[in-house]
């Protein structure tokens, strides 16, 4: 099974590797749905609207999707790929950066 390193915005400079497939759809999945300007998606638009892009087979029924979107989401986050919102409720958008300058190889960026 390939696996990913994953980063947490909230741990500056601590690392885990998790599942590359699904870190992949789910990845994929947060960037289909998100906009590319604020004010963003709040969590429940987006736990809703994923389910929509992901592989059954990877997800079945959407089992495990709330875990991995809080990864992907903190992951995104970490690499800049995704910015929250300062508003209540929190709401998320994609930025115009590609990749993390910081990325290693073998990374999902």
């Amino acid at each position: 099974m390939a696996r990913v390193r994953v980063e947490n915005v909230n741990h500056p400079g601590s690392a885990r590797a998790v599942d590359a497939a699904k870190y992949g759809a789910m990845k994929a999945a947060w960037l289909q749905v998100l906009p590319s300007e604020p004010p963003g998606l709040t969590a429940d638009s987006i736990s809703e609207r994923l389910l929509n892009y992901l592989p059954e087979t990877l997800f079945p029924d959407g089992a495990k999707a709330g875990w991995w979107s809080k990864t992907v989401q903190l992951d995104l986050e970490a690499k800049g790929l995704v910015k929250r919102s300062g508003s209540r409720p929190m709401r998320w958008y994609r930025t115009n950066q590609r990749t993390h300058k910081t990325a290693s190889k073998g990374d999902a960026s």
